[in-house]
């Protein structure tokens, strides 16, 4: 590469959605009165780096260009978001100045945000940022002190951490850099810590969850307040197998991506339960220029929970139709379509009616007919019609004291939800799915029809099924059977399964 005089160039990368893609940071000084010009689409953050940058270079005692200095990002067609190429656009400007070499900066990605000092802050997205990096063939990076350990989860690339742009410019100069310092970023936890032996009673709606558990299926409790459908509901995580590798890079990235502490690989599903309060952009995702994520991204592979189903907004609720059939979610905006992983486990459960009382005996339930009918129909058909096992509970009439230590624990049911997952995997060992609510419709009518499939025709005919629903069903009783150790699905498990996805109560 020829060399220019007064031009350098640094590298870092855009996260647009989960892509990363390499930009490349040119400074070029000319004659001309002082001053800084930044182009290349850069938003509000990114516009301000070149006073934020500047002050960071004089706080650490080097020289600012005295002339025109013109900030160029790579492609330039690229929309550009957020403060972490503070650190390319500081390099670039030292080396364009003779400060350090140009070589150095050769294949070495920077990714972090200057303070006004001259420290260098943590910022979102390293996981992700510096796995797209790996896959684009850079070997080298430069992250913030406090993120070397998030870095270093990534194979493939040699990382060194910079407290401070001094560190930088050592690091650039040959030297090893700083050790990984204690994140400052908000850490998540790996989910709810209860467990199924503090639920007393219910077995209905234990199986109902086992069977949800095992197949991976979407689930929907309903009944009167106080009966334990979100006691249930955080319970299913502890009976859900552990992420594989796979699984678990994924998980991280996402939550690298909002601002999470990630310092290493998460071993068990994420548990999310946003409050009916919120809004659309919180759960699927949102943004004015690049969308971020929402709720549904942050569950992915894991539990996503919508407790007082009905109390969400339309909107919400009609918004999870195409995550819950493509595991995904394509969030549009004017400068960029962003894709983002979407393949968790729904859970709803919601009360009779507005007050909660009308299913229970003896009820002082003073909703009106019609305000039952509408409370129940917030949560629409289309939405009903995803669900694959659907729960009724009802109040237990006797004393919970007597039931008291007599319960399964969660890791007695979680050992037969790991038995039936090995069913499912050796079985769909030679195709893309892992577990039985992933398979697509052609797929399973491709199967040898199950014993008792003429219960589901006569279902179709009498309008109680929808051809969804007849998928959804055998489905299900693929994982009752995986559950019962049977190696092919029987009239039983149809029956049991089609009573599952009506809201019956199971003989």
């Amino acid at each position: 590469m020829t060399a220019v005089w007064g031009l350098a160039r640094a590298t870092s990368v855009a996260l647009v959605g989960m892509e990363a893609t390499p930009v490349e940071v040119e400074a070029w000084m000319g004659s001309g009165l002082p001053r800084t010009c930044m182009v290349g689409l850069p938003d509000a953050a990114l516009t301000q780096a070149k006073e934020r940058v500047r002050a960071a270079v004089l706080s650490a005692g080097y020289s600012w260009p005295p002339q025109v200095l013109t900030i160029n990002l790579l492609p330039a067609t690229l929309p550009k978001t957020g403060s972490h190429y503070d650190l390319g656009i500081a390099a670039a400007v030292l080396s364009a100045q003779g400060l350090v070499d140009p070589a150095s900066l050769r294949g070495l990605l920077l990714f972090g945000e200057l303070g006004l000092d001259g420290r260098i802050h943590g910022v979102r997205g390293v996981f992700p940022a510096l796995l797209g990096a790996s896959r684009l063939g850079i070997t080298r990076a430069v992250v913030p002190a406090n993120q070397v350990g998030e870095a270093g989860l990534v194979e493939g690339i040699e990382v060194r951490g910079a407290a401070t742009l001094k560190d930088l410019v050592d690091v650039l100069r040959g030297g090893p850099g700083v050790e990984g310092v204690q994140s400052e970023a908000i850490r998540r936890g790996d989910g709810p810590s209860g467990d199924l032996s503090d639920v007393m009673g219910l077995p209905q709606a234990k199986w109902a969850l086992e069977v949800a558990a095992a197949g991976r299926h979407h689930l929907y409790f309903h009944g009167p307040p106080g009966v334990g459908k979100t006691m249930l509901a955080s319970c299913l995580p502890t009976i859900l197998p552990d992420l594989s590798a796979n699984e678990a890079m994924e998980v991280a990235a996402i939550h690298s991506l909002m601002g999470a502490g990630v310092d290493h690989l998460p071993v068990r599903p994420p548990f999310a339960d946003p409050h009916h309060c919120a809004s659309l952009a919180s759960l699927v995702g949102g943004g004015a220029r690049v969308a971020r994520p929402g709720a549904v991204s942050l569950a992915h592979r894991g539990v996503l929970f919508l407790d007082e189903a009905p109390e969400f907004s339309t909107q919400a609720l009609e918004s999870l139709r195409t995550p819950l059939e493509a595991g995904e979610i394509v969030l549009g905006r004017s400068e960029a379509s962003v894709r983002y992983p979407a393949r968790f486990q729904l859970v709803l459960a919601a009360n009779p009616c507005p007050c909660g009382l009308a299913a229970t005996p003896r009820s002082v339930c003073h909703c009106s007919p019609m305000s039952i009918r509408r409370y129940a129909a917030r949560i629409s058909g289309p939405i009903l019609d995803r669900i694959d096992i659907r729960a009724p509970i009802q109040p237990i009439r006797t004393s919970l004291l007597a039931k008291a230590g007599k319960e399964e624990a969660s890791r007695v049911v979680a050992g037969r939800v790991a038995e039936a997952r090995e069913r499912q995997s050796r079985r769909l060992r030679d195709t893309p799915w892992t577990t039985n609510a992933e398979l697509p419709g052609p797929y399973v009518r491709s199967l040898p029809p199950p014993d008792g499939v003429d219960v589901l025709e006569r279902a179709v005919t009498a309008g109680l099924l929808s051809h969804r629903g007849v998928d959804k069903v055998i489905r299900v009783a693929w994982t009752i059977a995986d559950l019962m150790g049977a190696d092919r699905v029987g009239a039983d498990h149809v029956r049991v399964a089609l009573s599952m996805r009506q809201g019956e109560e199971i003989a």
